[in-house]
């Protein structure tokens, strides 16, 4: 991370040292959450970065900033499909072993976790909640584009979105739209991580117009 960037991390309700507290079901929730955060903070440049469920958290942040006359230099957004009334699903339903079965085939659960029974039934309300919360997501009809530029990252191996998934991102802007593929499935962030910050915080460090 460069020496003047800051990296804000978003912590929900029901997790890490909030495990305390209620979780949030729904994607309205969530953004209008961190965007009151947002607005208490001194106003400087900032980007908005979210993956899978965080891409849409990151994109209702980003219009409710923007209405509020402060919107992100640029919003990145990894392994979602474009907001649209085609999120409906039902996985939030499923059971707790065809939920589980579903989550470790993406390659997002530690193999010691996944054995793991005690560890399993912690983590388990959680994704539900998360699952549930795209599924039900509805956009605004009223959204309009933003004003600032759109990246998205996409990796070929992600089998819960397609490159015209992420395409569809280029109608939430009215600034720049691009498109960086990545390998290594739904969770490539974790594979090449510095990279992935320096693409996103770099541009951000030297004040510079978002390259294609």
């Amino acid at each position: 991370m460069p020496a003047d960037v800051q990296l804000l991390a978003v912590q929900y309700p029901g997790r890490g040292d909030r495990l305390s507290e209620q979780l949030v079901g729904s994607v309205a929730e969530m953004s209008a959450a961190i965007a009151a955060e947002l607005r208490q903070l001194e106003p400087v440049d900032y980007v908005l970065f979210g993956h899978s469920l965080g891409g849409l958290v990151a994109y209702e942040t980003a219009l409710a900033m923007s209405d509020s006359g402060f919107p992100p230099r640029c919003l990145y957004v990894s392994c979602c499909a474009a907001p649209s009334d085609d999120f409906r699903g039902r996985t939030h339903l499923a059971s707790d072993e065809e939920l589980w079965t579903t989550v470790c085939e993406l390659g997002g659960v530690d193999p010691a976790i996944a054995e793991n029974e005690e560890l399993r039934q912690l983590i388990l309300p959680t994704l539900r909640s998360d699952i549930g919360a795209m599924e039900t997501y509805r956009p605004s009809a009223e959204a309009r584009p933003l004003p600032c530029p759109v990246r998205c990252y996409h990796s070929p191996q992600d089998p819960l979105t397609e490159g015209a998934d992420m395409t569809a991102w280029s109608a939430t802007t009215a600034a720049d739209f691009s498109i960086r593929e990545r390998s290594g499935g739904h969770f490539h962030l974790w594979i090449d991580a510095d990279e992935l910050v320096g693409d996103i915080a770099g541009p951000l460090s030297r004040h510079e117009k978002l390259s294609a």
